[in-house]
């Protein structure tokens, strides 16, 4: 029996390369939006967007990245993207605190869907991190409102990005990896694997089961408004244990037809 990956980087290999064309997340938003990417497209998204924060912000092993997006497929993207690049990825609201990020007083990058207000913040605090605007809709080929001085269009840049990502480094296992309002989570203990495992996993079965006892991979459903810590652990656990996730914006309602439709298991 295969094990399941216990870093990022096996996780993003177990994504392109066992039936990368099933579905991995499915994504239901306002306007009856539904996106669907398969573990290659997801890892395709993945590797283009850590190859522009590398190559168009410097980002590196122990950048900080405020990931100051709704619980969307994109920003699950921007999550994966942050941890093969080696970063530590912030969520929620505020800058990190200094200690617990190792050093880092204020984030170096901020995705933002309001680059306006981030700009703003940053100007008023002295302190200057790359704003990169973060359009939402699946459609979207750029910003198309007015964007700040300096400020980065990810969905107008990102596509020209190589589709494979190579790390140069490796972030070592007590590195922080994620900082969200529950606290912090190692890179050894992101996918369960180190002594804040429990914290990593959200205190879900690590399997990915839901704890009903189910073996094999699942098809999740996730709810946007239980937030980060509610989503996050789960999605990553889920697709570790070779399952997909099916994720619903706060304004999407979890319904029968809906959890049928999706061959939802879990």
């Amino acid at each position: 029996m295969a094990q399941n990956p216990t870093t990022v980087t096996d996780l993003l290999q177990a994504l392109r390369g066992t039936n990368a064309t099933a579905p991995r997340l499915t994504w239901y938003g306002p306007n009856s939006e539904r996106v669907e990417l398969s573990g290659k497209v997801l890892d395709n998204w993945v590797a283009k967007t850590a190859n522009f924060l590398v190559d168009e912000l410097d980002a590196e092993s122990g950048t900080v990245i405020n990931v100051d997006v709704p619980v969307h497929w994109r920003s699950l993207v921007w999550l994966l993207a942050t941890w093969a690049v080696g970063a530590t990825a912030f969520t929620g609201t505020g800058l990190p605190d200094a200690d617990r990020c190792r050093g880092a007083d204020v984030a170096n990058i901020v995705a933002t869907t309001d680059p306006e207000a981030a700009s703003t913040r940053a100007e008023s605090s002295g302190h200057q991190p790359y704003v990169v605007a973060v359009a939402l809709p699946a459609l979207a080929m750029r910003w198309t409102e007015s964007l700040p001085d300096g400020a980065l269009d990810y969905s107008g840049q990102v596509r020209a990005h190589a589709d494979v990502f190579y790390a140069d480094t490796t972030p070592a296992g007590n590195q922080i990896a994620w900082e969200s309002v529950a606290g912090p989570v190692s890179y050894a203990a992101l996918l369960g694997g180190g002594t804040d495992g429990a914290r990593a996993a959200g205190g879900t079965d690590i399997a990915g089961d839901g704890g009903a006892g189910v073996t094999g991979p699942q098809r999740k459903l996730l709810l946007g408004r239980d937030g980060w810590d509610g989503v996050v652990p789960s999605a990553l656990q889920t697709w570790a244990a070779g399952g997909s996730v099916v994720l619903l914006d706060p304004s999407v309602e979890d319904t029968e037809k809906l959890r049928a439709s999706e061959n939802v298991s879990a």
